[in-house]
């Protein structure tokens, strides 16, 4: 008598019912599994935490709705029926079992706890914990770990006119900054140019994707909630950030001494952004040094920050003819404007970086406020690029939709 068949017939009648309950907003390779291990138990329900339930006890939205997670969690072949649970918090369950009376409560290792155990002994039901063990052939996988290692929300990189979205430069003299929005086909590390501030910030309140809703009103939620009125440290983020992350594709804002531009614009042509694509690369560095001040000794003038407005303004236009001298000329330029107002960016090991890859590159810039990370790079070819500098990285666009 095989194992599987000893559970369906272990003294139990043929029709034994199991149940199981979860969120499964995140529904994955190790939920399948652990359906399939409890189904070799009888037919198998499933109980569904509602999108009010999971809101109360989880602090946050669902990714998916409470029906589209019963349409997902119902079409799973191990699955003989599944519902929304009735009830709130950890054990929202209870009027669910009431109701179908099952022989069997089955957890995982992470969700079995006393209480559950206790409510199957007081019901006279059986408890039964499975051990997480993934199918054979695939990764082990948990919603949490999946929030943590491969959320889907974007980064952004600055091309030009970084700084301009500060009051204090862009008092001198209004411009543009142009940000793309990334998709985190990467490693993201911190203190490295790449808004992982803000991101982090927009991951405490969406923590897998951002939510579908009109860019622009989405970043400026962002920029308020980074940037909320008692903020101790008195920092105000730029605005540039917030922008980069949540506006797809290719953007431009323009600041005249306020935190918010006056005005954004947008490009997702397919042909720009692929051409974007083919030209920049980035390479890794050491990250900026704890208590690094990239500020200090600044040097802001109204000459050298129109300086950078016109490298901005520039590099704007030769994107659009798709002219890569004239997009590496306005990238240096846009690049040496700011460090000559802030040459604190360039500190620590940054020097030893440029200096092996300047003759490897069209143009060079650090993403950010500088002080270490990534060199981004304008190059002849990213994908040649890469394959001869493994260390490189190659970008994608986040295109609108995505």
């Amino acid at each position: 008598m095989n194992a599987k068949f000893s559970k369906k017939s272990n003294g139990q009648k043929p029709k034994t019912k199991v149940f199981v309950s979860g969120c499964y907003d995140l529904l994955h390779s190790g939920h399948v599994e652990f359906f399939r291990q409890a189904a070799e138990y009888g037919d198998l329900y499933v109980g569904i935490g509602s999108d009010k339930t999971i809101e109360g006890y989880k602090h946050h939205k669902t990714i998916y709705s409470e029906q589209e997670r019963l349409f997902m969690v119902k079409s799973i072949r191990y699955v003989k029926d599944a519902f929304i649970n009735q009830g709130n918090g950890i054990m929202d369950f209870i009027p669910t079992v009431e109701s179908l009376k099952p022989d069997i409560l089955v957890v995982n290792e992470d969700g079995g706890n006393d209480e559950k155990k206790k409510f199957c002994e007081e019901h006279g039901i059986e408890y039964v914990v499975l051990k997480r063990v993934p199918q054979e052939g695939l990764k082990a996988r948990s919603s949490t770990d999946l929030k943590k290692t491969e959320s889907r929300i974007p980064t952004r990189l600055d091309l030009a006119g970084t700084w301009i979205d500060q009051p204090y430069v862009s008092c001198f003299a209004p411009g543009w900054a142009i940000t793309i929005s990334l998709e985190p086909t990467f490693e993201i590390r911190v203190r490295c140019g790449l808004s992982t501030s803000t991101r982090n910030v927009i991951r405490r309140i969406w923590p897998y994707q951002l939510p579908n809703m009109d860019p622009e009103t989405l970043a400026r939620l962002v920029f308020c909630f980074e940037n909320h009125p008692e903020r101790e440290d008195g920092i105000v983020s730029g605005a540039q950030d917030a922008i980069g992350i949540c506006v797809p594709g290719l953007c431009r804002h323009r600041y005249d001494n306020h935190f918010w531009p006056e005005k954004i614009e947008t490009c997702s042509n397919e042909d720009i952004l692929c051409w974007l694509e083919q030209h920049l690369v980035m390479i890794p560095m050491e990250p900026r040094k704890p208590g690094c001040s990239v500020v200090e000794g600044k040097d802001i003038t109204e000459a050298k920050v129109k300086a950078l407005a016109k490298a901005a303004d520039d590099c704007w236009n030769a994107i659009m003819a798709k002219d890569l001298n004239a997009f590496a000329k306005a990238y240096a330029d846009s690049f040496n404007a700011q460090t000559a107002m802030f040459p604190a960016m360039i500190q620590g090991s940054v020097p030893s970086y440029i200096d092996e890859y300047r003759d490897k590159v069209l143009a060079w810039k650090m993403p950010g406020a500088g002080g270490g990370g990534y060199l981004a790079c304008v190059v002849e070819d990213a994908s040649a690029f890469c394959k001869e500098h493994t260390e490189a990285i190659a970008l994608t666009i986040r295109r609108p939709g995505m």
